[in-house]
């Protein structure tokens, strides 16, 4: 078995894909996906710094209490919480269904540590576009999935933050 190398420290960076990248299940079952984070930071607390959750993937920055370094094991119940709330009716591979694992989450997720505060602040930054990005929305402010609202209530970022793409002549409209 392969040995991936996990950084061990209380923040990092992740972005966690479906296995088919053509379903909307994140943002069609969204209170599933809210259900099995609440769960899991009921069980193993976390900090969300940042988040966005669409169709088919989702980008997050979190902090872990002191001394804590178990992303991977929070990343795991979210993903098993959520798949276990909805129909089996996904195809599985047969190494999957030899290991009873269901076809809905991509088995690994990216992750980057945060080295300083001017790395954070880009990160965030990149969850927050990344709908728009992804042609979802021409505005931040009108992704509902999304941690910039709480950030607009909070006094981080104004409302109208990254304008209208339209305006700025940015080409974000592709997926990939």
């Amino acid at each position: 078995m392969t040995d991936y190398r996990r950084n061990f420290v209380p923040g990092g960076s992740f972005t966690v894909n479906l296995t088919d990248r053509r379903l909307q299940l994140l943002t069609e079952h969204i209170e599933t996906l809210r259900l099995a984070f609440r769960e899991t930071r009921a069980r193993h607390p976390f900090t969300i710094d940042a988040m966005v959750v669409l169709p088919d993937h989702l980008h997050a920055v979190w902090t872990l209490p002191e001394g804590d370094t178990a992303f991977a094991t929070r990343w795991r119940q979210i993903k098993s919480t959520f798949s276990r709330n909805l129909s089996s009716d996904e195809p599985i591979s047969a190494s999957r269904a030899a290991k009873g694992e269901r076809g809905i989450w991509q088995r690994r997720y990216w992750e980057h540590t945060i080295r300083d505060e001017d790395d954070f602040a880009r990160h965030i930054d990149y969850i927050h576009i990344n709908p728009v990005k992804h042609g979802l929305v021409t505005r931040v402010r009108d992704w509902p999935y999304s941690s910039f609202h709480r950030m607009v209530r909070l006094g981080i970022y104004p409302e109208d933050s990254a304008g209208d793409i339209a305006e700025l002549g940015g080409n974000f409209g592709e997926r990939s």
